[in-house]
């Protein structure tokens, strides 16, 4: 199931792309919601909404809240939600860079543009999904959207986010989720937490601040090593 929004002040373009949308989705027989929103301000709204959806469609032209500062607000949640930047103007092109926008698709070329548009983002998306026996079935996650990995008890329990939040437990040790999840750099910042990189806003006071606003315990012997290890990740992804 892959979580759509789509950004824009003019009703047309709502529908629009959300007709495109369905037809694509229709021939490909995948899953998906659209949810629409007529501002940046409407879209912000709920906080969640920043990591909220995989893909969101951003009209760049819009009222006080524009397209490219809505954007950027995504970002500052070091969100890898996929951004595509639609506008009636090609002066905005360059600005897309700023955003990390996957692609600019001009308004008069919606109908030819997105099919072509959703098929680079499904490449993307399905590079970095992982398939794991839990204990309700097998299912299939998208890397960024795993929060952090707990021990508890006999299981491992994987804190996930979708349209509402979901923990699915699997009889594996988080030695062992470690070492699969080892090439996507979580970070083991206690005995019982693996924690993904991408979601982490801060480490200070002994705690690991997520971007959903949860709190986790690092302890203090492993305190210095785990802010290492971070500050190598950020540099790594070239954030500051």
């Amino acid at each position: 199931m892959l979580y759509i929004a789509v950004c824009d002040d003019e009703e047309f373009y709502r529908k629009k792309i959300r007709q495109l949308l369905e037809a694509y989705f229709q021939k490909k027989e995948i899953g998906f919601t659209v949810d629409a929103f007529p501002s940046g301000e409407a879209f912000l709204r709920q906080s969640e909404n920043a990591v909220k959806y995989d893909i969101v469609f951003m009209d760049i032209s819009m009222g006080e809240m524009d397209g490219l500062k809505t954007a950027m607000k995504i970002r500052s949640f070091r969100s890898d939600t996929q951004i595509v930047l639609v506008t009636s103007y090609m002066n905005y092109v360059l600005e897309g860079y700023k955003v990390d926008a996957v692609r600019y698709i001009m308004k008069d070329t919606l109908k030819q543009a997105l099919p072509e548009c959703m098929d680079a983002i499904l490449r993307k998306l399905r590079a970095a999904q992982i398939v794991l026996p839990f204990t309700g079935g097998e299912r299939s996650l998208f890397i960024d959207n795993i929060l952090y990995v707990e021990s508890r008890k006999h299981k491992s329990v994987f804190y996930y986010m979708d349209t509402e939040p979901a923990a699915y437990g699997i009889y594996e040790k988080l030695d062992e989720i470690e070492t699969r999840l080892r090439e996507y750099e979580f970070l083991r910042i206690h005995k019982s937490y693996l924690v993904n990189p991408k979601h982490i806003r801060k480490i200070s006071n002994y705690l690991v601040y997520l971007d959903t606003g949860e709190e986790l315990p690092v302890p203090r012997l492993k305190y210095q090593a785990v802010k290492e290890a971070y500050t190598v990740y950020k540099g790594a992804c070239g954030w500051t």
